[in-house]
């Protein structure tokens, strides 16, 4: 039996998650699998990778094959490359936690020097100017239209 290390995907049709699996390589992509090695989550920023490196070298040493998504993830972990015996690649980035309310009240800070009353920064097209335009593209058009 051929094992394949793949991804089975799961989420919404614009918010997909991935999860690192691995399963015969007859089954189909979400079917069942044998072990579940890891998370990918591409839509948040940075991506979240999370992978198991000790049952991923496992499977790989039992001849399990990645497939090209996977082996990119791995390559990223630095998990291919132990496998390999390669030098290991440089460290993920991690999002740190980002201090919401500070950066508001720096921002609040510099509005309070300017006139901010809370009101919207464009001003609203009146009405009578909107209808002062389209009277003035009906009679371009109508000149147009006669030369």
């Amino acid at each position: 039996m051929a094992v394949k290390i793949k991804l089975k995907r799961l989420g919404k049709i614009r918010s997909p998650h991935y999860r690192i699996v691995v399963a015969d390589s007859r089954t189909r992509r979400d079917g069942r699998a044998i072990e579940e090695i890891g998370l990918y989550h591409p839509v948040q920023n940075p991506s979240r990778i999370e992978v198991n490196s000790e049952r991923a070298q496992y499977w790989l040493s039992v001849g399990a094959q990645p497939t090209e998504p996977v082996m990119a993830i791995l390559k990223l972990t630095g998990d291919w490359q132990k496998h390999k015996g390669l030098p290991a690649p440089a460290p993920l980035k991690v999002a740190e936690p980002k201090d919401k309310r500070a950066a508001f009240e720096a921002f609040t800070k510099g509005l309070e020097g300017d006139d901010a009353k809370g009101e919207a920064i464009t001003q609203k097209a009146k009405k009578s100017d909107k209808k002062a335009d389209e009277a003035a593209d009906a009679a371009a058009s109508t000149e147009s239209t006669e030369a």
